[in-house]
């Protein structure tokens, strides 16, 4: 009889847990419906946000790659200028010893070789102390890459010779210097003072 009595109770708390449950999965539903629709609007979300990120990315890698090439090419830039410095930092002090050389070889060429003898040995020993010291000079200035331009005979060239007149030489080809009125100088490479020279030109 217990059973009988308790069984009404226990089928109707049964029907209610069914009912309740019913209602759970029915207020579940709606809301598993939303969490189905959300997932797809947080992943349209990230993956703008991924795209975002990425052309941020992509910005910031050129901006470095150009800020490395422009790093690079100041320092290159710098290096040559340094290398340069180096070798022509000495060009304005040589365009001064070029005047004391061209002294003493206007000196050298000024005594009487006639006179060069024995019976003179003051005049031969002040010359040979001229010879001396213009090949030392040379030598000197060989040693700084600075070199001679004596172009007797060779085609002008307008990057290391001035022409101060044109003259019809019998025997030469227009075109080519015949005489040098002063030598040049080149340092390095770089003409640091053209050769003054006469150009053969046709009769």
């Amino acid at each position: 009889s217990f059973c009988l009595r308790t069984s009404p109770r226990l089928l109707c708390a049964a029907t209610q847990q069914k009912n309740t449950g019913q209602n759970l999965e029915e207020d579940q539903s709606p809301s598993q419906n939303e969490q189905k629709v959300e997932p797809s609007s947080a992943e349209k979300l990230l993956a703008e946000e991924k795209a975002k990120l990425e052309e941020q990315l992509k910005e910031v890698t050129e901006k470095y790659k150009r800020a490395l090439a422009d790093a690079e090419n100041v320092r290159q830039r710098s290096q040559k200028l340094v290398e340069e410095a180096k070798l022509y930092g000495i060009q304005s002090f040589c365009k001064d010893l070029l005047e004391v050389a061209d002294i003493l070889e206007k000196a050298t060429e000024s005594v009487p070789k006639e006179e060069i003898k024995d019976e003179n040995p003051h005049l031969k020993s002040l010359y040979e102390g001229l010879v001396m010291t213009e090949t030392q000079i040379q030598k000197v200035f060989k040693k700084h890459g600075l070199l001679r331009l004596n172009p007797v005979g060779a085609k002008f060239d307008p990057y290391e010779h001035e022409a101060l007149f044109h003259t019809p030489v019998e025997g030469q080809e227009p075109g080519t210097i015949a005489l040098v009125s002063k030598i040049g100088y080149k340092l390095h490479g770089r003409t640091l003072r053209p050769a003054l020279v006469g150009v053969v030109k046709e009769a």
